[in-house]
């Protein structure tokens, strides 16, 4: 089976201590199998305009919202092969278009305003978004992913990210994952992806453990941590 370029799912996080998480793993280990990936780095550059107008519009909880970013799994070298991801959400229901490339092909194709190496209509649809917009590199995201998927329902995945780190210099990903961290201590971010509903032996569990979703991006509060830092030194050479 080749990877999927097309995504559509309802996503829904959830911010959960390591406690719960490792009772939460006793439940799934019944329903879920492991990714064979096992535990990976996930590494992203997002791209924004100069003003961030993208992360600000999102941030503002529109009916609809566009982001695009490069994900490579851990560091990357110029030939590592990466994604291309225009991630778009309408009404709850998250849709991603992802072509993959070398590393150094994506960054000549978003950068440099070269041609991406095959033409397809996500390339097109990229293309179209770019030029809509002016982009550059905004931020590097990494972060420690363990990822599994229903025994039943191989569509049905949980996610859970940890050691979520930022940084909006050295955005490149050869450079290995550094950076400032997001999540509060001893938190993790579970993420539910399902094309279908939740199955009820989930809803139960968060339901006992009084565990509610949460509306988190991961991007968001880069940006946020981002603007802080500018206004505490803007405050701190302005003294």
């Amino acid at each position: 089976m080749g990877t999927p370029t097309t995504f559509e799912r309802k996503e829904v996080k959830y911010l959960i201590s390591f406690g719960q998480r490792a009772k939460l793993q006793e439940l799934m280990d019944t329903y879920m199998s492991p990714d064979s990936f096992g535990k990976s780095t996930i590494m992203n550059i997002y791209y924004d305009t100069d003003n961030k107008q993208l992360i600000r519009h999102s941030m503002e909880k529109p009916v609809y919202k566009e982001k695009l970013r490069v994900r490579s799994y851990g560091t990357a070298n110029p030939e590592s092969t990466v994604f291309v991801e225009l991630k778009k959400k309408y009404k709850g229901i998250v849709y991603k278009r992802r072509v993959s490339m070398s590393q150094e092909d994506a960054k000549l194709w978003l950068e440099k305003n070269t041609s991406p190496p095959k033409d397809t209509q996500i390339t097109r649809e990229i293309d179209y978004f770019t030029q809509s917009h002016p982009l550059n590199p905004a931020v590097l995201l990494s972060y420690k992913r363990e990822a599994f998927f229903g025994k039943e329902d191989s569509e049905f995945r949980m996610t859970f990210d940890d050691n979520i780190l930022w940084r909006d210099y050295d955005i490149c990903l050869c450079k290995g994952a550094y950076g400032e961290e997001l999540l509060p201590k001893g938190m993790q971010l579970l993420e539910v992806k399902a094309a279908m509903g939740m199955p009820l032996w989930l809803t139960r569990f968060f339901s006992e453990n009084n565990i509610y979703k949460t509306s988190y991006s991961k991007y968001g509060n880069a940006y946020t941590a981002m603007t802080q830092k500018e206004l505490a030194e803007r405050g701190r050479y302005s003294a």
